[in-house]
């Protein structure tokens, strides 16, 4: 291979021309001797890529001449006159021409006569630059025919180290090469800068070069004027070749910096040095002999050692495996670079082994050499010493030049058709145009709209009888006048006629492995709606097709319903749309408008399937329980249709007229409560419970979700600032005791949020600096053409103190400001590493306020007579202990009830009575059976939390249990909670909402709990055991058991074990 360089005496003067030839050239590395193709056709390559042929190579007897490289062209002192040319003289001459491309590869230097004759043998025509030409030898010189073979030097332990970057600059290395010739020593180490920006031409750092370059010999040297006058410097082309691979191993001269001083040309001569004296001896620099005379130079010499590739088997599959591929690459390179195409075709002429296999190193490295890789790839190629390692790497590189190529002919290829296809284009719309305006037919864009809606209906699977009415609406818009109503009605409902996907559906993923897992991932708990999916994907899977299903979310507000519709397209792969029905009046919404109307649309499931391009996706109608009434009909009853599998194959859009197969959707529909959604409706629907979470399932969800989607949004994601899960428990129990998880994703929020004001006020302005914005004036910004900005007129209202500026200053300063405006993002701050904020549960009332839950029941002692416990649902989906009290009074035997109690709870009440007089006797109430009771007396009950209206008949038990606590002076304990509707004779009857009663139970430390004993399964199977641990459950069918539960251990319950038996 071979270096190429300017050597010029300014830096300024250096060519970039020859940039990448250094570059490249420093990362391919010698090769032996005895086989040297790869340099001689590079060197080719950057000569001119003429023809040669190679002569026979013969011994020649050895000159002390050919040591020095040859000399060309012009310089400023003249050489001696030239004598007759001689024949050898003539043969030399026309060698010159050819040298870098003839040059035979057995002679390392290159060659100066003939193509075979190495260059540094002298000719008649060649002349030193800025000396004279060496004298004649004694000795004969070599005629064409012959070959001098140069004996270059095996162990060469110091060299001038040439850095070679991008930008290479040699001026501070002229005068040493010059000398280096002049003594016949033309050999020099190159390496690669690490720092390819870096101008320095001497090595100061031995750690700024990579430690593995080439020892290169100068094969030529050319004088290159710069036409500036004589005054000026010259500068120097030389030609290196690299004969082996080298690594620094110290730094003997760390050189100076350039040094832009005239360099005084001398003769070249080559002449025998004087013996020495011992003066002389002692003067002379350390280091071999052949390198001393550098040291005077401001240059660097490294002290630097042989790499020999390691020993390979060129019959080892893995080597020719990457032979092969490299082979391989090279031929499709060849097919898209013509360059490629020549270099290969002159390695292969040049190869001196017959076949390409037997030389894998060299391969490696031509392939390296002829690309245009990086750096740091190409340094890597230098430095690998193991083939097969080597052949790797240059795989890699070549692979690189193959993608370039690959993409820059498909670019041309692009460029080519586009612009051959709109020069085509734009002669035969030219040609139509030309042709319609004489025979009167100019169109107005009607025929490629036709065109374009019998496009979308080829791509479609249209049914038999859309296709008919597809194709009576084409013929009507090809018969209207564009400028007709009608025929912009027809387009309309043509568009939307072709843009239904008919036929068209996604892929489904039956996978149960694949669903669990994404349900999973957005959703903590919820197994019954899990399950429920579980087994779809499983019937699904089975038939390999699914027909729509309509399901029906139902649960209090916050516990996920719209995000399980998600999640579960998500596990289907099945596209999502969702609307909202809630206070929805019109049924055209549903239905969609006649086209007779103004503005007429379709309607949402027609804009569903529109959007989403499937005929199967996820259609999610929110809040279906919140449907409006209106004078424009009923939309509940709209939606029986769209709703109903044995129906909607066929549902019918008034706008669109024309059947549309719905059965292949999949509804879910989402509800708080299913009291006020239509039976019919109700019933065409699966209902799915998605009941509230516990505290254990609101602390995991906390710590998994809400609190990193909080933390990120607050702009806190790097910080360290934990909230403490014993913080979440007392969240949960304080302050967000609902169902959902929506509050206490607020309050989380509002921690996060705090947290960061609390961290911008520490502090201060100083750690976060606001960005000072761009004043708006009415002179322009002195880079108002550097950055143009946009400005619209202002609308900040004006301040709200009176009296400081008078209307007219207020007009003025309104008509004359104005607002910058950007579409530059603003960047996110960065938040110092040293910030540590922990939210614990001493601290968490100055984030969210005080509690606002203070306690979890009213009474912890054992409370007076005629107080009893029962357990309650409140509206927001979450349980409470409801204490109910009771008391007496003179009066005429009325009952009052107070509490905000409904009507249920009213009968529940007066049935609770009516039971107690009914059995007063037994219960010790009375002395005998005829006895009056409560005849002078009146009877008040009342439910704590008056602003919280109570309904439901779960409060019986509790309010029967009061009226014999009452009327037999008997406390009941306060561990004890009961729930359950009564009977007028006395059975207890299964209630709803257990779950989230025994939570409110558990929270408050109750011990015992009165269940019914139908609710027996339901508490089984969908409490968790976590709530249930610490509770005993008491299951009952009759109103004496749970008296006989309540009253345990109390003397009154021996009486009742004759007249009260169970």
């Amino acid at each position: 291979m071979v270096f190429a360089g300017s050597l010029r005496a300014n830096s300024a003067s250096c060519t970039k021309q020859l940039r990448s030839s250094l570059t490249r050239a420093l990362h391919t590395t010698g090769v032996p001797r005895s086989s040297q193709r790869l340099g001689t056709q590079i060197a080719a390559r950057l000569a001119n890529p003429r023809h040669f042929s190679t002569s026979l190579v013969t011994p020649a007897r050895s000159s002390p001449l050919l040591s020095s490289p040859r000399w060309s062209g012009n310089n400023k002192t003249t050489p001696p006159a030239p004598s007759e040319p001689s024949e050898n003289d003539a043969a030399e001459s026309s060698s010159n021409s050819v040298k870098l491309d003839g040059a035979d590869d057995e002679s390392p230097a290159g060659s100066s006569s003939q193509s075979s004759t190495p260059p540094s043998s002298s000719s008649g025509g060649d002349s030193s630059d800025g000396s004279d030409p060496p004298p004649p030898s004694s000795q004969p010189t070599p005629t064409p025919s012959s070959i001098a073979k140069q004996s270059v030097p095996e162990v060469y332990p110091q060299v001038l180290a040439l850095p070679i970057a991008r930008r290479p600059l040699f001026p501070a290395v002229v005068a040493a090469i010059k000398e280096m010739m002049k003594r016949g020593q033309p050999y020099l180490g190159a390496f690669l800068l690490k720092d390819e920006h870096t101008d320095s031409d001497v090595i100061t750092d031995i750690n700024s070069v990579h430690p593995v370059g080439v020892f290169a010999q100068i094969t030529s040297v050319f004088a290159a004027n710069n036409g500036a006058g004589d005054d000026k410097e010259e500068g120097l082309t030389a030609v290196l070749y690299p004969h082996r691979r080298i690594k620094i191993t110290e730094l003997i001269k760390a050189g100076e910096n350039p040094s832009t001083a005239k360099v005084q040309e001398e003769t070249q001569t080559v002449t025998p040095p004087p013996t020495p004296t011992e003066g002389d001896v002692a003067k002379i620099p350390q280091g071999p002999v052949q390198t001393s005379f550098l040291h005077k130079h401001a240059i660097s010499i490294v002290q630097v050692d042989n790499l020999v590739t390691q020993p390979y088997n060129k019959d080892d599959q893995y080597i020719r495996a990457f032979m092969s591929e490299i082979v391989s690459v090279f031929k499709d390179i060849a097919q898209l670079n013509p360059l490629f195409r020549d270099q290969i075709t002159n390695f292969s002429i040049n190869q001196v082994a017959s076949n390409v296999f037997d030389e894998p190193d060299k391969l490696a490295d031509f392939a390296a050499a002829v690309s245009s890789g990086e750096v740091g790839e190409l340094q890597d190629v230098l430095e690998s010493l193991v083939v097969d390692d080597r052949l790797r790497k240059a795989l890699l590189v070549l692979k690189k030049e193959l993608i370039n190529a690959q993409l820059q002919s498909k670019l041309s290829r692009d460029v080519d058709s586009k612009i051959a296809k709109r020069q085509r284009e734009y002669y035969l719309m030219e040609q139509l145009k030309g042709i319609k305006k004489e025979l009167g037919m100019e169109s107005d864009g009607k025929d490629k709209l036709i065109e374009k809606f019998k496009e979308r209906a080829a791509s479609l699977k249209m049914p038999e009888g859309v296709r008919k009415v597809f194709d009576e609406e084409l013929n009507k818009l090809m018969g209207l006048e564009p400028a007709a109503s009608e025929a912009n009605v027809t387009r309309n409902y043509l568009e939307w006629l072709t843009q239904i996907p008919w036929g068209q559906h996604t892929p489904e993923n039956f996978s149960i492995t694949h669903a669990q897992k994404v349900l999973d991932e957005d959703h903590y708990g919820l197994k019954d709606v899990k399950d429920r999916i579980l087994e779809f994907l499983a019937v699904g899977k089975l038939r390999g097709t699914v027909q729509g299903k309509i399901i029906c979310l139902v649960g209090p507000p916050g516990v996920g319903k719209t995000s399980i519709g998600k999640s579960i397209a998500r596990a289907l792969n099945r596209q999502f749309f969702r609307f909202s029905v809630g206070g929805l009046t019109d049924v055209a919404e549903i239905k969609g408008h006649r086209r007779t109307y103004v503005g007429a649309l379709p309607g949402k499931i027609i804009q569903a399937l529109k959007r989403v391009g499937t005929e199967n996706p996820l259609v999610l109608i929110d809040e279906v329980d919140k449907i409006g009434r209106g004078i424009n009909g009923d939309p509940a009853s709209a939606l029986l249709e769209m709703l109903d599998p044995e129906q909607n194959n066929g549902f019918l859009d008034h706008y669109m007229d024309v059947p549309v197969d719905l059965s292949r959707v999949l509804f879910v529909c989402t509800a708080n409560n299913l009291d006020t959604i239509p039976a019919p409706l109700l019933d065409r629907m699966e209902v799915l419970e998605v009941s509230g979470y516990v505290s254990e399932e609101k602390c995991v969800i906390a710590e998994k979700y809400l609190g990193p989607q909080a933390k990120e949004a607050s702009g806190l994601k790097d910080t360290d600032i934990v909230l403490e899960p014993s913080a979440v428990d007392v969240l949960i129990k304080y302050y967000c005791r609902e169902s959902g998880v929506r509050n206490l994703k607020k309050h989380i929020d509002k921690i996060y949020r705090k947290a960061a004001l609390k961290l911008i006020l520490d502090l201060g302005e100083t750690v976060f600096p606001e960005p000072v914005p761009a004043v708006s004036t009415s002179a322009p910004a002195p880079n108002a053409a550097d950055t143009p900005s946009k400005t619209v007129e202002s609308q900040e209202p004006p301040a709200n103190e009176p009296n400081t500026v008078t209307l007219e200053e207020s007009t003025s300063n309104e008509s004359g400001d104005r607002k910058i405006v950007t579409t530059q993002e603003r960047k996110p701050l960065q938040i110092p590493d040293d910030i540590h904020v922990r939210i614990t549960p001493e601290n968490l009332k100055d984030y969210v306020g005080p509690p606002v839950y203070h306690k979890d029941r009213m009474y912890v002692s054992p409370p007076p007579p005629g107080v009893s416990t029962g357990l309650g649902y409140l509206g927001n989906g979450s349980g409470a202990v409801m204490p109910v009290e009771a008391t007496s009074m003179p009066g005429k035997g009325g009952l009052q009830l107070t509490g905000k109690l409904g009507e249920v709870i009213r009968e529940s009440a007066q049935i609770g009575l009516s039971w107690v007089k009914a059995h007063a006797y037994e219960l010790g109430i009375t002395k005998t059976p005829e006895e009056q009771f409560l005849t002078d007396r009146d009877i008040h009950v009342h439910m704590p939390e008056g602003s919280i209206g109570k309904e439901g008949p779960s409060a019986g038990t509790a309010i029967l249990s009061a009226f014999v606590s009452l009327f037999t002076k008997t406390k009941i304990h306060p561990d004890i909670a009961m729930t359950g509707e009564i009977s007028l004779v006395g059975q207890v009857l299964p209630v709803g909402g257990l779950k989230e009663k025994i939570l409110a139970a558990h929270r408050a430390g109750i011990k015992t709990i009165l269940a019914p004993a139908a609710n027996r399964s339901d508490i089984e199977e969908n409490v968790p055991e976590s709530v249930k641990t610490g509770i005993r459950f008491v299951y009952v069918e009759d109103v004496r058991e749970v008296l006989h539960e309540v009253f345990r251990g109390q003397d009154i319950v021996e009486r009742w074990k004759d007249t009260l038996s169970l």
